[in-house]
């Protein structure tokens, strides 16, 4: 299975703050940049890797901020000059996947592209390797496809994917009835005890064009300003294109752009996901994938020194020092040189909630 896929080229999107994350993962260095699973790699350099298999580094395509030009430069040797493409600012899904897919559909106009982020976790290459191979195959028959995980609990912190009827010839997917948005526990159970649905991890394959088509239908002033700057981009005019329609590029997740509308039309397939995935959106998540570094039930990732006694949770430092505690269970500890975050792990998604407060009260130099 390590063979290439033919015609399939891989889309990083490298963006976001991550601030359930924070003090950790700030606008400058975001979650993606930093090992938050102890594997000894960051979670871009993981998703990098996973993508190999698939897509050597000329078919691999990152799309992030200008601020992190030279740290994702760094943390990927084979990445070519050519395959970064940066944002001048946060525009949404929409814009990261679609400028990237109508750049390379302009090199390569019968490519399939594959949108995979940079800041998930997955563990089981092999069998992430054999579903998108499943899910390129679907999308060459004129389907964009997403990759479903199926819930092991009802949460509402993710979107939900009805399925339908398998397809025809493929292995494991089936129709797309509709996406839905993040449920109250409630319809999360629901859900998860019919048997019908699967988490959306944001993950999509399709040929290019039939992507690209779909948002002008349904975005046509986005799609035209889209094109425009792509059919720039490799020429001497992309400074002053990017320039002079970036700033006014809508802002919106592909999500509601693309892929819902195209499931009503019927046009988009699921692949169930044969291998285990995490999100690693909060401290809470981080605490149950860490396995190393422990000291009793308490998780470390860093070098702090620490003592523990009757402590369980997880402690996260990018400080030298002396870390001490007693009896705090499911606690989250993160220690940076200019913040301290100290938390339960129960209260883990209010951290954005605190972000949020900061900004409004003018701390952007802790952001």
């Amino acid at each position: 299975m390590s063979a290439p896929i033919d015609r399939f080229f891989s889309i990083i999107p490298a963006g976001g703050i991550g601030s359930r994350l924070w003090p950790l993962s700030r606008a400058a260095a975001p979650k993606f940049l930093h090992d938050l699973t102890g594997s000894g790699q960051t979670l871009l350099q993981d998703t990098w890797d996973r993508l190999i298999p698939l897509t050597p580094a000329e078919r691999i395509l990152v799309v992030t901020g200008e601020a992190h030009q030279e740290a994702v430069s760094e943390q990927l040797d084979g990445l070519i000059a050519a395959n970064l493409v940066l944002e001048k600012s946060p525009k949404d899904s929409t814009a990261a996947i679609a400028l990237a897919a109508a750049i390379l559909a302009k090199r390569e106009p019968d490519v399939i592209i594959g949108s995979f982020a940079a800041d998930h976790v997955i563990v089981e290459n092999s069998k992430f390797e054999k579903t998108v191979r499943e899910a390129v195959e679907v999308a060459a028959t004129g389907k964009i496809v997403t990759i479903g995980i199926t819930p092991t609990e009802p949460s509402v912190g993710f979107g939900y994917i009805k399925t339908g009827d398998r397809i025809e010839g493929a292995e494991t997917a089936r129709e797309v009835v509709k996406f839905v948005e993040k449920p109250n526990i409630d319809k999360a159970r629901r859900y998860v005890e019919s048997g019908k649905y699967l988490w959306n991890a944001g993950m999509f394959i399709a040929p290019a064009k039939l992507l690209l088509e779909q948002l002008a239908k349904t975005e046509p002033a986005l799609h035209a300003a889209i094109i425009e700057i792509a059919e720039a981009w490799d020429g001497p005019q992309r400074a002053e294109t990017v320039a002079r329609i970036w700033n006014n590029l809508k802002k919106v997740a592909i999500d509601y752009s693309v892929a819902e509308p195209a499931a009503a039309a019927g046009i988009v397939a699921v692949v169930p996901a044969s291998f285990s995935w995490h999100d690693v959106g909060d401290f809470a998540a981080i605490a149950e994938l860490q396995s190393q570094g422990r000291k009793g039930n308490l998780a470390v990732l860093g070098n702090a020194k620490v003592l523990a006694d009757s402590s369980s949770g997880i402690l996260v430092s990018e400080s030298n020092r002396l870390i001490a505690l007693i009896g705090l269970e499911d606690v989250i500890v993160v220690d940076t040189p200019d913040a301290l975050l100290v938390t339960t792990k129960a209260h883990a998604q209010k951290v954005k909630s605190l972000v949020d407060a900061l900004k409004a009260t003018g701390h952007s130099d802790v952001l």
